[in-house]
């Protein structure tokens, strides 16, 4: 039965009814919830992910045990069933004919798929051949080891392998990693496989041309003591659980057997309509939805305590939102982040609407108005740095994803689950409004956006067609979409590149570092400047309130190439046309108004109009701020490149920053650009978590 811990008092767990009574626990009393703000990771006491009382269920086998005590160590309460065990096969037969052959030079590539399957390998080798004998002819083949695991159970027996495939450990990354080494074509290579044939990974070795030898060592098979799985399933029927955590795809196979055993699987279906459902890794989440239900949460690292851990911080706002979803008629073990439904209607801007949209701490630091805490959002929240967006764009184009609706808004909400940030970003690209007035873009894979027509003279920027706004109608389906499934407090950010930086890639074919195309055009024939700005103010302005209309709360003009002008040039180049643009804003909408590069700017960009001024990382938040004048609010400001630093460094910047706004309102914290490829995610999460401890009033 699930034990309990004293559990601190909770002050953000909101709106959550169980499906049934709780009815009495063994060894605690009735835990009652209260009703605010859902980020778990903040309003604790101490400031720690904590499933605040929660009952927890896992699926764990070998380390159940350790899986307790985590549980335990978050403030959950665990219930423990183990589902599986890993049982050697009785006869050995494939294994040593595996061995012989490998031992007289048959095999190329030798692929370990676990540290256990390794282990048990090599013991049942040893029933019959020389264990010496078996290691020294695999330190002469290509060892390869599907993560640290395997590789680790490798080196205790004193192989070194030549190749470990990283996270998130799956067959996928297996693949990739053997494919950037050397073409798979005729080599014969030996796979250990474990519990079942892996069929995905021999098929796609096939289809490179290799030949392949499954090499079995153990089979999953229910574990002897089948009673803390069938207390499990009772629980969980009865609505006395609120997490699962499934670390290995054949828990989830094993439990419903079992439910079906017992006359239940039905009603544990159901059941898991009302219970968030947390998994490892791609492989369990794969298993969970080829047996009919829906993952809520996958940590971006294949680790039990990252599992444990993310699942805490994410715990109320997952249980909040899926028990919302139920209650709202969406099916639950079929869904996606985009079919969520709050109550009322939530399609609409939550600028002036609903008590729970009033809570939007973003929006109030918008206003410049007292907020409980410093809201923060981070420029490319959706993006590289996450392995789920990763493997989205392993399938899709970017410009792809950019025009899907429904998947540009999934990575938007992806990325607000994710991090608990107070506002998401839709997620598109700036250059998106080229292409409809006549400028061809196309996104080279590792090279950025390319400009095939290049707008460089009058007669081409004549030729440019008038927006018609009804062509970038994708891009308001994804604001629709995302505003109806994102939480009612959580404000949504509509965007567009500013026209100063959008006319330069038009002009300069691309990335540029000295905006030689640029600046002639502007000297040589300002006329064909500013025409082409006049025509970019018009198609923009039309672009961000049709954003407005489809539900975007706030907005923010990039004008990330900016800072290359001194203040001369944007005081005539730039500056009217920024004004012209922002007041055409439907002005109950807060704007953003971000440009990097030259601090020398700041003043003129306040000038050119905004509701909140960007500042990168080059500046001093408290100096320029004052500057500015403290009637508008600000936003930033650290430094990309510190989120690759320890989290107490990471922690020791943002309480600098923090401490340079002196909690003043009207302070948005966000990086002073976008997050760069290969951020460490848990170092990102230190920073959310940081600057709402530390900010918290």
């Amino acid at each position: 039965m699930f034990s309990v811990n004293l559990r601190k008092p909770c002050n953000w767990f909101p709106d959550i009814s169980h499906p049934a009574p709780l009815g009495e626990l063994t060894n605690g009393p009735l835990l009652v919830y209260s009703k605010t703000f859902w980020n778990p990771r903040v309003d604790t006491p101490d400031m720690t992910n904590n499933f605040d009382g929660l009952r927890v269920v896992s699926f764990e086998s070998r380390r159940a045990d350790e899986m307790e005590k985590l549980i335990e160590r978050y403030g959950g309460l665990p219930l423990v069933a183990p589902s599986m065990a890993e049982t050697p096969l009785s006869e050995a037969g494939e294994a040593i004919a595996f061995a012989r052959q490998l031992i007289t030079g048959e095999f190329d590539i030798v692929v370990f798929l676990t540290g256990v399957g390794a282990n048990s390998l090599k013991d049942a080798v040893a029933t019959q051949l020389p264990a010496a004998q078996f290691i020294e002819a695999l330190n002469k083949t290509t060892v390869v080891a599907r993560g640290p695991k395997a590789a680790s159970a490798l080196r205790k027996m004193g192989v070194e392998p030549h190749l470990v495939a990283g996270e998130p450990n799956t067959s996928r990354a297996l693949l990739t990693a053997m494919d950037g080494k050397q073409s798979l074509e005729g080599k014969r290579i030996a796979i250990q496989e474990y519990g079942a044939p892996n069929k995905e990974l021999l098929k796609s070795l096939q289809q490179r041309g290799a030949n392949v030898t499954p090499v079995p060592t153990y089979r999953w098979t229910l574990p002897d003591d089948l009673t803390p799985l069938r207390t499990a399933i009772q629980e969980i029927v009865n609505g006395r659980v609120d997490i699962s955590l499934f670390t290995s795809a054949p828990q989830i196979r094993n439990l419903l057997q079992v439910a079906n055993e017992m006359g239940l699987e039905e009603k544990l279906r159901n059941a898991f309509r009302r219970i968030v459902i947390a998994s490892i890794g791609p492989a369990c989440s794969d298993a969970i939805h080829e047996c009919g239900l829906a993952v809520d949460h996958e940590p971006d690292t294949t680790r039990m305590g990252n599992l444990v851990g993310d699942a805490a911080r994410l715990s109320a706002f997952l249980l909040r939102r899926k028990r919302t979803a139920v209650e709202n008629g969406v099916d639950t073990n079929h869904w996606q982040r985009v079919d969520m439904r709050w109550p009322g209607d939530q399609s609409r801007p939550i600028r002036d609407p609903s008590p729970d949209a009033r809570r939007s701490t973003f929006l109030k630091a918008c206003r410049g108005e007292a907020t409980d805490y410093t809201p923060i959002w981070l420029m490319r929240q959706a993006g590289r740095f996450q392995r789920a967006y990763r493997q989205l764009r392993s399938k899709v184009s970017f410009l792809e994803l950019c025009k899907t609706p429904e998947l540009s808004a999934e990575v938007t909400l992806m990325a607000v689950e994710t991090l608990a940030v107070d506002a998401a970003i839709i997620f598109a690209d700036i250059l998106l409004i080229l292409e409809p007035i006549g400028v061809d873009i196309s996104f080279d894979k590792g090279e950025g956006p390319r400009i095939g027509n290049p707008v460089r003279n009058a007669r081409e920027i004549d030729r440019l067609r008038d927006l018609n706004p009804g062509s970038l109608q994708f891009v308001y389906d994804a604001v629709q979409m995302t505003r109806r499934a994102l939480a009612p407090e959580v404000a949504l950010i509509g965007f567009a590149g500013a026209p100063f930086t959008v006319a330069s890639y038009a002009v300069e074919g691309g990335g540029s570092r000295n905006y030689q195309n640029t600046k002639s055009l502007i000297y040589r024939d300002p006329g064909a400047w500013h025409a082409l700005m006049e025509r970019l103010v018009s198609a923009t302005t039309a672009y961000l309130n049709r954003q407005i209309d489809a539900g975007a709360d706030a907005l923010q003009l990039f004008d990330s190439w900016v800072g290359c002008l001194s203040p001369e040039d944007y005081r005539e180049f730039v500056l009217p046309h920024m004004r012209t643009l922002i007041g055409g804003i439907n002005d109950s909408t807060p704007v953003i108004h971000f440009g990097t590069g030259n601090p020398a700017l700041l003043p003129l960009q306040k000038e050119a109009g905004g509701n909140v001024i960007g500042l990168d990382w080059r500046v001093d938040l408290a100096q320029e701020w004052e500057k500015l004048g403290y009637d508008l609010g600000v936003q930033g400001n650290l430094d990309p490149v510190a989120l690759f630093a320890p989290p107490r460094e990471i922690r020791k910047r943002a309480k600098s920053i923090l401490e340079k706004a002196e909690g003043r309102p009207g302070h948005i914290f966000n990086l002073g650009h976008g997050i760069l490829p290969g951020t460490p995610v848990d170092h990102v999460l230190e920073l959310v978590d940081a600057v709402h401890e530390l900010s918290r009033k």
